[in-house]
């Protein structure tokens, strides 16, 4: 069982996909909230270039991104090495998806949310972020949950551009060992490991939220 020395590298590889996932969803939720929030402005100069900007992100395979933001951007000036790379191109997929979870769950509050804190003499401002968005983001935590177990597995496409993350490393170990069949089901098996229970624990919360809301 030569693979088996080879572990330590795929636990390596898999502290790189999970920085990797913890970035891309830090700041794509971050920017997807901004991006949220323009298309659902009334500003035409602001709602349509975000409109825009979201489903280009949505409408763009993650793999053609990542080729777009290491190989493509050099050729104006913008140089990244492949970590970098990967997480912008990682950060812009989940920002645009996640911005649309966010928005259809700040448009899931009842309108007369809005109309009762107008009546109370409540701020627009003030009513958006004490009463509409903490329900918004409450609905919204199933679907985002959701989302990071895919940008997990979707790290994997970060070994097309070199980045040394769980694929990469099964991918040198088994060239080295050629023991492909026991490295890649080692591998799946990983990512099963980490992605299932999070997916029973997001299913769990979804249940959990809707007694809530009942």
């Amino acid at each position: 069982m030569d693979f088996v020395q080879y572990l330590p590298q795929l636990g390596q590889g898999l502290l790189v996909s999970l920085q990797l996932t913890a970035i891309s969803v830090t700041f794509g939720y971050a920017a997807g909230m901004l991006l949220a929030l323009g298309v659902s402005s009334q500003l035409p100069w602001l709602k349509w270039p975000t409109l825009i900007i979201v489903e280009v992100g949505r409408g763009i395979p993650s793999l053609v991104v990542l080729y777009v933001v290491y190989y493509g951007l050099p050729s104006i000036g913008l140089l990244f090495d492949n970590f970098a790379a990967a997480a912008a191109g990682l950060t812009f997929t989940v920002a645009a998806y996640s911005s649309e979870m966010l928005r259809a769950g700040i448009q899931s509050v009842h309108r007369g949310q809005n109309e009762a804190a107008m009546a109370l003499g409540l701020p627009q401002t003030s009513t958006f972020t004490r009463i509409i968005l903490p329900q918004g983001l409450r609905s919204s935590i199933p679907a985002l949950m959701g989302l990071a177990i895919q940008s997990f597995q979707g790290t994997s496409l970060a070994y097309s551009i070199s980045v040394s993350e769980l694929m990469s490393k099964a991918y040198q170990s088994s060239s080295i060992t050629f023991q492909y069949l026991q490295i890649y089901a080692i591998t799946g098996l990983v990512f099963a490991v980490i992605a299932v229970p999070s997916t029973w624990t997001s299913v769990w919360v979804e249940r959990r939220l809707a007694k809530g809301f009942a």
